[in-house]
């Protein structure tokens, strides 16, 4: 685009920079009408930023999805959870390891084994010991689909 102020002809491109696809270019080129033999021609660069026309949107929360979703658990882990319908995976296994504790139910000798007490054996299948790696494998049955 060349437009002629008198004093001035600017030319404008728009082109795109290859560090930054939002900047582009604009050439100004200050010429004198005085100057006969045109000599002292200078050609100015700006860069100019778009921004964005749309303000950032907020973040949508998702739904929570695999073992953070809740489910429906059997009868044996509502009674097990204090009457608790649906609870995630990760919830029930939270409840569970804090009765644990609280029972002091870790075998005093090796403390990746717990020793179940009555409320564990419904849940657990009636087992009297449980490998702490076990404990999510025994409890996948009392979530339904």
């Amino acid at each position: 685009m060349a437009v002629s102020l008198g004093l001035f002809s600017v030319f404008s491109t728009g082109e795109t920079a290859s560090f930054a696809k939002s900047a582009s270019f604009a050439s100004v080129r200050l010429v004198s009408p005085l100057a006969a033999d045109r000599t002292d021609l200078r050609t100015v660069r700006t860069v100019t930023f778009a921004t964005a026309s749309k303000p950032a949107a907020e973040p949508k929360k998702r739904e929570p999805r695999g073992i953070m979703k809740p489910r429906r658990v059997s009868p044996e882990m509502q009674a097990f959870l204090g009457g608790i319908s649906e609870v995630p995976r990760t919830q029930a296994l939270k409840l569970i390891w804090a009765h644990i504790k609280a029972n002091d139910l870790q075998d005093p000798q090796n403390k990746k084994v717990i020793i179940c007490d009555e409320k564990l054996k419904t849940i657990f299948g009636g087992k009297e010991r449980v490998g702490f790696l076990e404990i999510a494998g025994l409890i996948s049955p009392h979530f339904l689909k």
